[in-house]
């Protein structure tokens, strides 16, 4: 998506974002236009509840977004799953084939921040992103073994059960984030910020949960960070 330009220099800079300078630039053209159509003087306009954006104006300028080809950023499974042509699709979660193997020729899948140091970790990879999904577990129980793949909605979503995963891998959030303080209180290994690559439901799989705590203030160092690979 092209940048759009200021309209005017009495807005001083661009903001940093494309997606913010776009909604900014369409909201002053709407006002715009609608001072221009009401005849009235700004003190008017401003004070006229009867001029003020609706919801339909919103919705309009991220129609005109979208059609630019822009995808919004997935944060939430359920963002998908109720509005598909809006987001970008996980990233991670696919099978570039390019993750790699480790000492015992086992393919990983995926690498994160570990929030704590405990053991290392076998299990079943099962992904906890939908109500439904934890409904089901509130009221069947959590298999055991379970490797609970969280995308960045975990804390809340996923609060009732948590107790009864095995491990967690989130796909979002840093070690400071809310499910990762949950995850330490409750003493549950835990993965942030986690990139998945070729890791699907039901896989076993083993989490290397004894690499040191990452360092939240750190810059990234890939070395650090603790792997998941697939068990035959």
């Amino acid at each position: 998506m092209s940048n759009p330009k200021v309209l005017d220099d009495k807005w001083g800079k661009e903001a940093m974002m494309p997606t913010v300078e776009f909604y900014h630039a369409a909201i002053r053209r709407r006002v715009a236009e609608k001072f221009t159509a009401s005849g009235k003087t700004w003190e008017e306009f401003v004070v006229d509840p009867s001029l003020e954006l609706t919801r339909a104006d919103f919705e309009e300028i991220e129609k005109e977004l979208l059609a630019t080809g822009y995808r919004f950023e997935t944060s939430a499974q359920i963002s998908i799953i109720e509005e598909p042509d809006k987001y970008k699709p996980l990233q991670g979660v696919g099978d570039s084939g390019q993750q790699g193997k480790d000492a015992q020729g086992r393919l990983i899948v995926g690498t994160g921040d570990n929030v704590f140091q405990a053991a290392d970790l076998e299990g079943t990879a099962r992904f906890v992103g939908t109500v439904d999904v934890v409904m089901d577990m509130l009221m069947n129980g959590v298999p055991e073994g379970t490797i609970a793949i969280i995308d960045d909605s975990g804390g809340t979503l996923t609060a009732p059960i948590l107790e009864n995963f095995a491990g967690v891998v989130c796909m979002g959030g840093t070690i400071r984030s809310h499910l990762g303080i949950l995850t330490r209180e409750y003493g549950i290994p835990c993965l942030m910020a986690s990139e998945l690559d070729g890791l699907v439901e039901g896989d076993r799989i083993a989490v290397e949960y004894s690499k040191p705590a990452a360092d939240a203030y750190a810059e990234r160092d890939d070395s650090a960070r603790a792997r998941i690979v697939k068990l035959a």
